[in-house]
């Protein structure tokens, strides 16, 4: 006999999908009372299950969907305005307020490519092979590791194509040693100031995977519970897959529920070597794995 709450599971997360695509082709931003009457629900009870199944907030994840579609139309509008407004936020000032955490910079700056915008950075190498740290006026912007420092340098720019690119002087060199300490020791903990960009939900997980003490593992599974989101393992993996600060959001902390490895943006040997240094320090290693492994996991 099917269980009834796997059955009242099902039916939430059909619901909520058709409420997220009702919020995509909505011209306005809906109500949380106008979803909640298309729902059946009250606003309350709307609210509580939708956030279970995508692990943010209507307000939220609407939010989100237009400033996907403001960056698709600042490239092609000739101007900021016509993009907000294409977009479907009812007025610029709306836009502007949460802009520089949804762009990292001023909608003008991200529309040229980061024109404007100066990125100090540097390439180095450390026992992980190539690693490029940049820095924009707020802090620390990408981490990035590989085998090619080209190909590191290539990613930069093409993230921001007309930004300042401008090699590292003295004071910045002592942020990289700082960095490369934190690859080498990562119990060393890294105090320098981050700016971290991505949606609300992306910034509850990398928050909750900065207070993940070194030598510690997590699933998944148990990420999710940790930012309040059980039923969010999808998009809990894909937070972790979206982060371009290595090591300072230690996203190689987490693993399948049967502690095996999964994919890594610098490769699955990194993630393996970062795990294995952890485990040689002499802070006590402490599992943290769940049973229960889910789709998302394999």
């Amino acid at each position: 006999m099917p269980d009834p709450n796997d059955l009242a599971r099902t039916a939430h997360a059909e619901l909520v999908t058709r409420l997220c695509r009702h919020i995509e082709c909505a011209e306005t931003e809906p109500s949380l009372s106008e979803l909640a009457s298309l729902a059946g629900m009250s606003p309350h009870h709307l609210h509580r299950v939708f956030k279970a199944c995508t692990g943010v907030t209507p307000k939220a994840y609407a939010l989100a969907h237009r400033a996907r579609k403001v960056r698709a139309e600042l490239g092609r509008s000739d101007r900021v305005t016509d993009a907000i407004y294409e977009a479907g936020f009812g007025a610029s000032s709306r836009f502007y307020e949460h802009a520089p955490a949804l762009l990292g910079m001023t909608p003008s700056a991200f529309r040229a490519g980061g024109a404007a915008t100066t990125i100090r950075f540097a390439l180095g190498r450390c026992s992980l092979g190539e690693i490029l740290v940049a820095a924009s006026a707020r802090g620390i912007c990408a981490i990035l590791l590989g085998d090619d420092a080209q190909a590191l340098l290539q990613a930069l720019q093409d993230q921001f194509p007309q930004a300042e690119l401008v090699g590292a002087d003295a004071e910045f060199e002592q942020w990289v040693a700082q960095v490369v300490g934190l690859v080498e020791a990562p119990h060393i903990g890294l105090d320098l100031p981050l700016d971290i960009r991505g949606t609300a939900f992306q910034q509850r997980v990398w928050q909750a995977l900065r207070e993940i003490p070194a030598g510690t593992r997590v699933s998944y599974t148990e990420l999710a519970r940790r930012v309040g989101q059980p039923n969010a393992v999808r998009a809990v993996a894909s937070a972790c897959a979206a982060n371009t600060l290595a090591v300072a959001i230690p996203c190689h902390r987490v693993v399948r529920t049967d502690g095996s490895l999964s994919g890594y943006r610098w490769g699955v040997a990194r993630k393996q070597a970062l795990l294995e240094r952890e485990q040689r320090a002499e802070a006590p290693v402490q599992d943290d794995l769940w049973a229960g492994r889910t789709a998302s996991e394999t």
